[in-house]
């Protein structure tokens, strides 16, 4: 994937490296209007049969919404405050999907972005649009504890 590697954490359901459960999901910008990321979703994670669970592809584009208000700012950390998604096809496990996300605006307190999962073919599986704000202090006071595992790991 071409572009800039962003930070990654090292327990976050998504992108932590160490995550047993998690997907590891490693995002990459192009330093102005775009992040995109490859993701196989695998068999545990699935709703219906071969289908991707709903929750996860919530989970998946709200991470890619809040990649996108990073772009050029790896530490500007902002919470979902509202997610609203569309789903249009099934999500196929383990295929590799690309999600790309772009932020909409990005203000001092309050952001929005858009995220879409689609298919190697492009087809569009599922679209959502983030409203994103700053990170309420008593998440602040637990994240910086982590802060030193946010960070580029290598491949």
């Amino acid at each position: 994937m071409e572009g800039t590697l962003q930070p990654n954490s090292r327990m976050c359901f998504i992108c932590g490296v160490q995550n047993p459960a998690g997907l590891k999901v490693r995002f990459y910008e192009d330093g102005k209007t775009t992040v995109r990321a490859e993701v196989v979703i695998p068999e545990v994670y699935q709703g219906y049969p071969r289908v991707a669970h709903g929750g996860v592809v919530a989970a998946l584009l709200d991470e890619a919404a809040g990649r996108a208000v990073m772009i050029g700012a790896p530490e500007r950390f902002m919470v979902t405050a509202q997610l609203k998604v569309r789903y249009h096809h099934p999500v196929p496990i383990g295929q590799t999907l690309l999600l790309v996300a772009h932020p909409l605006r990005v203000g001092t307190r309050l952001a929005r972005a858009r995220a879409e999962l689609r298919r190697s073919d492009g087809t569009l599986c599922a679209e959502a649009e983030a409203i994103l704000v700053n990170v309420p202090p008593e998440i602040q006071a637990t994240f910086d504890a982590e802060r030193p595992f946010w960070r580029i790991y290598p491949p």
